[in-house]
């Protein structure tokens, strides 16, 4: 069983300066919001000299997501509907339990929508009609 090796880049789509902490945020699975204020305080309260240093690094070490998505010849297409994260504890990224609920009850209604289109579609005559100008 092969595993999937998760890549450590700057997201420069999601973030704000140079995307380390977006790329962070992303690598480790936690929400965006958190690494940023983590970083912040981690300036404000004692890291002073050394958390620059690090952003720095990171910076120029760290390769852009859309570059590395490139290089890989993976088409980055959005998907129709992003698929619904249910988090866990309050540091993950996604919904919460009830949201995700709510989501999902709504991705279901449009796809039983869609569905019943096409059997009005199938089981109307227009169907048969369509049906029999094609074999011609």
């Amino acid at each position: 069983m092969t595993k999937f090796k998760k890549e450590l880049l700057r997201d420069d789509r999601n973030g704000k300066i140079a995307g380390v902490c977006a790329g962070i945020a992303d690598y480790f699975g936690w929400e965006l919001w958190l690494v940023r204020v983590v970083a912040l305080a981690s300036l404000l309260l004692g890291f002073g000299g050394f958390l620059p240093v690090l952003y720095i690094v990171g910076w120029i070490v760290l390769e852009k997501k859309s570059v590395a998505e490139a290089k890989t010849g993976k088409v980055v297409v959005p998907p129709i509907e992003k698929p619904v994260e249910v988090k866990t504890r309050i540091w993950q990224r996604g919904e919460a339990p009830k949201q995700a609920l709510g989501h999902i009850q709504q991705q279901f209604d449009s796809i039983e929508f869609r569905l019943r289109n096409i059997e009005t579609y199938v089981t109307s005559s227009k169907y048969q009609l369509h049906r029999e100008f094609n074999r011609l």
